[in-house]
Order: C-alpha cells, then sequence, then structure tokens
C-alpha cells in the first residue's frame, strides 16, 4: 500500500480511552473513639454519679483540644470530674487555686537562686501539667488571668523573657461559682472567648441523689479515684490517632451556612449587644465535628450543630439590659435566635 493509498484509505474510528475511575477514599471507622468515649465515661462515673452531658461535653473539648469552664455551686463534682477525667485518660493532673493575692509567678514558676551551685535554677510552678484545673478561676486578678490566657492560646509561658512549652495536651478545665460574687473578677471577654465550651453542671436527679447517698462512706474528705477503682483507659498516642480522624468529617455546605448563619443571628438580634464572633463560628464546628465522631458518624448534621450550640455560644454574648431585667440568660436568647433561622434539609 502506497502512501497515497493510506492517505485515502477510511480512518477507523479512534478506540475511546478508559474514562478514570476516582479512587474512593476508605471508609473511615469511628468505632475505636466511640468505643474510647464509652471506656471514659464508664471510668468517670466510677466515682461521679449522673452529669452524661458534662462528661461529654468535656470528652468533645479533649479531643478538640479546646478548653472548658465548668459554672455550678460548690459540692456538683466540678473539680471530682475534672480528676477523674485526667486519671482515666493517663494525662499529667495539675490543680490551681485561684485566689485574689495570686501573682502570675506562684502559677507560672519563678527563677530561684541556688546557693549551692552559685545560679539560678527554674522552678516551675503548678501550670506545668497536662491537664490543668484553674479552680475559681474568676478570683484570679487580672494580671494572673493575663498569664493564664496566654498559656491557653499559644499552650506556653514566657518566664523572665523565656518562653517554655506546655505540649500539645495543655488543657484548661476551669471552674467558676456563679452564685457568690464577693471577691471575684469577672472574666475579661478576650478570655471567654478562648473557652470552647462553657458547661453549666447543675443539681443531681432525685435518683441520682439517692445514688450519691447510698455510696456515701463514713468520713468526709477528697476521694482517691484510684482507690475508686478508676483505671487508665487511653494513652496521650490514642488521643492522637483519635484526633487524627477528626479532619475527615464531612460537613457539607448546607450545615456551614447553617452555622455562618446562626452566628450572624446573635450579631442582628435586638437581645444581644455583642453577638458572636468569627472564632466562634469556627469552635461551633469544631464541637460540631466532635459529635458526630463521638456517634460514630463521619459527617455533620443540623442536629450536631444544635446540640453544642449553647455551650460553645452562650458564654461569648453580652445581652441587653433589657432581657437580663426579663430574667433570660444566653441558653434562653440562643434558643429563641436559633429559632428564627432555617434549619437545613
Amino acid at each position: 500500500m502506497t502512501d497515497t493509498d493510506l492517505d485515502s484509505a477510511p480512518s477507523s474510528p479512534a478506540t475511546p480511552a478508559p474514562a478514570a475511575v476516582p479512587a474512593q477514599p476508605p471508609a473511615l471507622d469511628f468505632s475505636p473513639v466511640v468505643r474510647l468515649r464509652q471506656a471514659i465515661v464508664r471510668e468517670v462515673g466510677k466515682v461521679v454519679v449522673g452529669q452524661e452531658e458534662a462528661i461529654d461535653g468535656m470528652i468533645v473539648a479533649l479531643l478538640a483540644r479546646g478548653h472548658v469552664l465548668l459554672e455550678g455551686v460548690p459540692g456538683t463534682a466540678k473539680t471530682l470530674m475534672v480528676r477523674t477525667l485526667a486519671a482515666s485518660v493517663g494525662l499529667a493532673f495539675g490543680r490551681i487555686q485561684f485566689t485574689p493575692d495570686l501573682m502570675p509567678s506562684d502559677i507560672l514558676g519563678t527563677h530561684v537562686f541556688d546557693l549551692q551551685t552559685g545560679a539560678f535554677r527554674m522552678t516551675k510552678g503548678p501550670i506545668f501539667a497536662q491537664l490543668l484545673l484553674a479552680d475559681e478561676i474568676n478570683r484570679a486578678p487580672a494580671k494572673t488571668q493575663s498569664a493564664l490566657l496566654e498559656a491557653m492560646q499559644e499552650r506556653q509561658v514566657s518566664i523572665d523573657g523565656e518562653r517554655h512549652d506546655l505540649g500539645a495536651h495543655f488543657t484548661v478545665f476551669a471552674t467558676q461559682n456563679p452564685v457568690e460574687q464577693e471577691g471575684t473578677y469577672p472574666l475579661p471577654e478576650a478570655q471567654l472567648d478562648r473557652f470552647l465550651l462553657k458547661i453549666q453542671v447543675g443539681y443531681p436527679s432525685p435518683e441520682e441523689e439517692d445514688r450519691i447517698l447510698a455510696a456515701a462512706t463514713a468520713a468526709v474528705g477528697s476521694e482517691d479515684v484510684r482507690e475508686s477503682g478508676v483505671t487508665t483507659v487511653a494513652s496521650p498516642a490514642m488521643l492522637d490517632q483519635a484526633r487524627a480522624l477528626g479532619a475527615h468529617v464531612r460537613v457539607e455546605e448546607p450545615v456551614r451556612r447553617y452555622v455562618r448563619d446562626l452566628i450572624r443571628a446573635t450579631r442582628d438580634s435586638s437581645m444581644v449587644i455583642l453577638g458572636a464572633g468569627p472564632r466562634a463560628g469556627v469552635h461551633l464546628m469544631v464541637a460540631a465535628r466532635w459529635a458526630a465522631v463521638l456517634e460514630g458518624r463521619a459527617f455533620v448534621t443540623p442536629d450536631d450543630v444544635v446540640r453544642m450550640l449553647p455551650s460553645v455560644i452562650a458564654h461569648r454574648l453580652i445581652l441587653s439590659p433589657d432581657v437580663e431585667l426579663d430574667g433570660l440568660d444566653g441558653h434562653a436568647v440562643l434558643r429563641r435566635i436559633a429559632a428564627t433561622v432555617d434549619v437545613p434539609r
């Protein structure tokens, strides 16, 4: 066949190349995180009766690397919950009892002159812990709260011009009494905004109080969580593995718009002087992700957002005086605001 024949020969239709099939991502298995959550709740439940909602919120914050403000009257097991949580997940526990005369060096540490060596040595304060209980945080003066704010935001502290890392697992669980205000310093808005969650710790139900009384011993004092049978069911490495799954949770566009609309609605409401900022929207999205993970789901639903909304947003709002005179709190205002926002289907 000549070149002319090649030019004149009818061309056969080209065989189409097979279409590239996109690789399907492997199905995510959240069951280890669900089992971890169940194990932690079981261990905390050995010494704390009830408070399941508060415990779930604490687990969400721990996995999300967020800080928690626990508010409740004395005797509702706030401190005991934090101590038991630390024991169950294998994190080093530290406690600071805040008082009006507490100075930053009392919690951060300082350089002390060693007479034997003739040199200054660093003495670390109680803030160098993985899980820190800041008890009655609103009793600390502004200078001390400022030092704690750096630790919460940067996970580091500055001592005599030197920066000291607190580690990736550093988490603050702060408590405050909502009733007694004498000798307290209200937390500034900048510090409140650093708390991922504010959890209300209320009184137990009659049935739960019966169980508390039935378990009472012949002595009054701080309970040793180890003697109560609490065991370590996690480790920092296990927490890191669980946290790695959070990035793979899907948040569809309608749910993201729902979060945006809820946040913006707090700014437009006449019941609110200062609404939630952009950081609040990010925190709400993160908390909703972990609420979904603890349910074993790889996607966020509007119900996850609504469930986390009060504990993430309420403490960031400044309500109008008229609303406060009517006896409404941040949770009640949020319910009214959320009712005006369309829920995605």
